[in-house]
């Protein structure tokens, strides 16, 4: 075996072997807590993660820090109640029927803007979705 073939199959294992562990999840820089859930699996919450993160990634200057899930408890018929009127006000004829919230804390902008004060921790940022018997995700409302 020639010197260049043995290095293109030694950089072709390790590729493999860097890669063997992979999986979908949800590309964070930031802590992640998916709590106990006998309603949702972790991959139903990685799924809900990545449409906040798409979110809060419009948010120049905003830096996430933790995102966690808050409890089945939130999954009630009252929230899901909510959650379908919420969609009907921005005009959506969704008919939910589950729905899942987070908490999360991030840091604003060092100058402020927007709706932010300036270089300010939140916490406790809550991010509502809905879906339809196991479909996507949709963001319905987030804040205080």
């Amino acid at each position: 075996m020639t010197m260049k073939k043995l290095i293109f199959v030694v950089l072709l294992l390790a590729c493999l072997c860097l890669t063997a562990g992979c999986r979908q999840a949800v590309a964070t820089d930031f802590g992640v807590d998916y709590g106990e859930s006998s309603i949702y699996s972790e991959a139903d919450m990685q799924a809900a993660i990545k449409v906040i993160v798409d979110e809060f990634g419009t948010w120049e200057g905003c830096e996430m820090h933790s995102i966690a899930y808050s409890s089945d408890d939130m999954c009630n018929a009252e929230n899901i109640a909510w959650m379908n009127e919420l969609a009907e006000g921005q005009n959506s004829d969704y008919d939910f029927t589950q729905c899942i919230m987070f908490t999360s804390s991030f840091h604003s902008p060092k100058n402020g803007g927007g709706a932010w004060n300036a270089d300010e921790e939140y916490t406790n940022w809550q991010w509502w979705l809905a879906r339809t018997d196991g479909g996507d995700w949709k963001l319905l409302t987030w804040g205080y």
